[in-house]
Order: C-alpha cells, then sequence, then structure tokens
C-alpha cells in the first residue's frame, strides 16, 4: 500500500469546517417524538461540522471554525468548548438577533432517533463571507466539507468558494458525503456536490454515501469511479465493523470496531473522520489513523452528548491499550 502523503501537512495550516452549530436537547426518556412533555438533559455542544472541528483540536491539530451562533447561552456552550479543545473560533460569526440553532433528541425503543431541528431560521444559516472568514481560510490548509452543510444555499455558496482557494493555494480538501434521503436538493446543490467529490482529496463516506458520491450502484464499481474521478483515498466507515481504507494503487486496511457500550451514538462517524484526517495531516501512516479514527469514533458513543467522548491523542492512546476490539 501507498504512503505518499495525500493530505497538506499539519505545519500548512488549520483544517478548518464551514457550517452549522447547534444545541442538542435529548429527552431521558424512550419513546416516539415529542407530543407529550419530556424530562430534557442538555444543552449538549452540536453541529456535525463543530463535532468534526472539536475532535481535530483536541487530537492535537491546527483547527477553524466558520458558522454562526446567537448571542446566547446556547452560542456561548459551542463557542466556549470549541476555543477549550484548542479551536480556533475567529471565524464564527455572533449573531445579534437570530438564535444559534438547535436540534431536540428522542430514542425510540428500536435505538432510532425522533429529530426537532432548528437550523434554517437560525444564526446557523446567516453566515456570510467577511474579513474574518477571508482570514481564516487564507490561513487554512485543509478543508473538511459536511455534505449535509450543502443544503442551506448560503453556507453552501461559502463552502466552494473557500474550497477552490484553498485547494488554489496547495491545500486539500475532505469530503464526509452525509446527503440526507429525507431532503430534496435543488439542481444547483447537487452540481455543486458533485464538483466538490471531483475536488476531494479525501472521501469519508459510510453505507450507500460510497455510490451516491460516485453516481452509480455497486461498491466496488462507485470506488473504482470515485478514484477515476480524482478520489485519492477513501476511509469507508463501517459502525459496528470497524473501517476501510481504500487507496488509489488497490490496496485495502481494515481495522476492526472496538468493544463499548453505547450510550449516544451521535458524532461517532464525526469523531472517527476527524481523528483519522488529522493523524495523516500530522504525518501518521494509514494503519496507525486508522486505528485512532476506530477508536475516536468507539471512545465517543460511550458518553451522552455529540462531542462529550472526543478524545485527546494521550486518551485514545490510553483507550486502545485498555479497550478489546470485536473479533
Amino acid at each position: 500500500m501507498s504512503e505518499t502523503p495525500i493530505l497538506a501537512p499539519d505545519a500548512n495550516g488549520p483544517t478548518i469546517c464551514i457550517g452549522e452549530i447547534l444545541v442538542e436537547i435529548m429527552a431521558t426518556t424512550i419513546g416516539n417524538g415529542f407530543l407529550e412533555a419530556q424530562p430534557l438533559t442538555g444543552p449538549f455542544p452540536s453541529g456535525a461540522p463543530a463535532i468534526f472541528i472539536d475532535q481535530c483540536g483536541r487530537f492535537g491539530g491546527q483547527a477553524a471554525m466558520v458558522g454562526g451562533v446567537g448571542d446566547d447561552d446556547f452560542g456561548r456552550v459551542n463557542t466556549d468548548r470549541l476555543r477549550a479543545d484548542g479551536v480556533d473560533i475567529t471565524g464564527i460569526h455572533i449573531d445579534p438577533v437570530y438564535p444559534t440553532g438547535s436540534a431536540f433528541v428522542r430514542y425510540r425503543a428500536d435505538g432510532n432517533r425522533d429529530f426537532i431541528y432548528n437550523a434554517g431560521t437560525s444564526a446557523a444559516a446567516r453566515i456570510e463571507w467577511n474579513d474574518a472568514v477571508e482570514a481564516v481560510v487564507e490561513r487554512a490548509g485543509h478543508i473538511h466539507i459536511m455534505g449535509l452543510a450543502l443544503s442551506m444555499p448560503k453556507v453552501s455558496e461559502m463552502i466552494e468558494r473557500a474550497a477552490l482557494r484553498i485547494k488554489e493555494k496547495g491545500g486539500t480538501l475532505s469530503l464526509d458525503p452525509n446527503l440526507r434521503k429525507e431532503i430534496r436538493y435543488s439542481d444547483e446543490t447537487e452540481a455543486r456536490f458533485a464538483r466538490l467529490v471531483e475536488l476531494s482529496d479525501l472521501l469519508l463516506p459510510s453505507g450507500d454515501e460510497v455510490e451516491r458520491a460516485a453516481g452509480i450502484t455497486g461498491h466496488e464499481a462507485a470506488i473504482a469511479r470515485l478514484f477515476a474521478r480524482g478520489v485519492k483515498e477513501i476511509a469507508f466507515k463501517e459502525g459496528a465493523r470497524g473501517a476501510t481504507v481504500f487507496t488509489r494503487d488497490g490496496a485495502s486496511v481494515h481495522h476492526p470496531a472496538f468493544q463499548v457500550t453505547e450510550v449516544d451514538p451521535t458524532g461517532a462517524g464525526d469523531c472517527f473522520g476527524a481523528a483519522y484526517l488529522t493523524a495523516r495531516r500530522l504525518g501518521l501512516g494509514i494503519e496507525a489513523a486508522l486505528a485512532y479514527g476506530c477508536a475516536a469514533g468507539a471512545r465517543n458513543v460511550t458518553r451522552l452528548g455529540p462531542m462529550e467522548g472526543a478524545g485527546t491523542r494521550a486518551e485514545l492512546d490510553r483507550f486502545m491499550i485498555e479497550t478489546p476490539k470485536v473479533a
């Protein structure tokens, strides 16, 4: 397997994310939806890009976030956490009018979840390109993109603008193609998604997202198509089965999952991707980075709250020593 570096090194500038910053508030009872009053716990800092970038910072990589929060306690819950974990928050806009986005979550008996989101009419969707964002993008060495963030038109435009600039100046790009089946995307969003796939150095899919990104059915055919379109590395998240990395030379490396008791699965994939990406940018090989990614995802599900289990590199080292792998 080729170990040629595919990502800009960490010394070239921070990994940045652009997208939603939310609080998550969780029902403490099991059941369907929110039609009756429920005891709740939270708020927990959340939002997929924020979870991802927080894990980057905790692992020890340079990290910066571009997004928006309200001038309220929910916003401060997020900015305080990101700052404490080493993330540059100068690109986060504090909206004086709109509140911080929110997600209310309740688990069903079968393990699925009901969500009530407020992102599109919150500060999360009201960010604009300004001098602070420009400065963050100019410092960046890498941009990580969450496909779901492309559903917000203004944010989507900012993401592509930043991606083109970072690639133009020698940086790299990773993409989690997590477009939701429940959301109907515009033709422009679909076209932008396809353009960003072709710009991607690293893809971080799960489930059928490989086929969604490639635009064809069949796992192996989709991987071949993505490499033909310019993707250099694919880290495929397989949940309880672990994860597998595929490279353009036809090789693959698999790492099994760690045996843990799941408390809250939200954010596991984001923590996996962030630890894997940051390890690669810090110069680690595929096998070592994959082990860190699987450890980060597993550790995160053992805590209640989307980024409460995000681990430092030292914490993940201990976790890998103390936690058995799935046979």
